[in-house]
């Protein structure tokens, strides 16, 4: 956020992942049960030289998972309102961070349908279109669409609670 601004939004968006950190150690644990149960039946038959090449296949694939499941922390997308502009955070798997400050005077949000594919949630301006929100579903994807649109609109129209201006009836 730009320094001296008070947030009037805040989103973040994360990737969604269909295992937890359990469910990544549950199917680690199944797959080398499996494998060392066809290991085992290979050797009692006499093609020992299964083990070592199956060994290899299912470390080589258990690696490939943890790695998947720990860099999938690090990806995210923060999208942070203020009076001064919309910050677009991102954090790659690698953990690179991009930043971006876009202009919020003329923004708006604009959800672009394509055909067959989640529609794109786009922040557009005078010559800037920042497509935002790509980890998300098509449903979520309207919900910040939404969410967006209103915090814009509050932050261009604010209403102000100043009971001297407030119409009494008289007694």
């Amino acid at each position: 956020m730009l320094a001296g601004s008070q947030a009037l939004f805040e989103a973040v968006v994360v990737p969604h992942r269909s295992l937890t950190r359990r469910g990544v150690y549950c199917l680690i644990a199944v797959v080398w049960a499996f494998s060392s149960l066809i290991t085992f039946f290979c050797w009692r038959l006499g093609a020992w030289p299964v083990a070592g090449f199956n060994g290899a296949e299912v470390g080589f694939a258990l690696l490939l998972l943890h790695w998947h499941s720990e860099s999938a922390k690090r990806e995210s997308e923060i999208l942070l309102l203020s009076e001064s502009g919309l910050v677009v955070r991102r954090t790659s798997r690698s953990g690179r961070r991009e930043e971006k400050v876009l202009p919020v005077q003329w923004l708006r949000v604009v959800l672009e349908e394509r055909r067959g594919r989640v529609p794109a949630l786009l922040l557009v301006a005078h010559g800037v279109s920042e497509e935002v929100a790509r980890a998300l579903g098509e449903e979520e994807k309207r919900d910040l669409a939404e969410a967006l649109a209103a915090a814009f609109d509050r932050m261009r129209h604010p209403r102000f609670d100043n009971p001297q201006l407030a119409v009494t009836s008289p007694d």
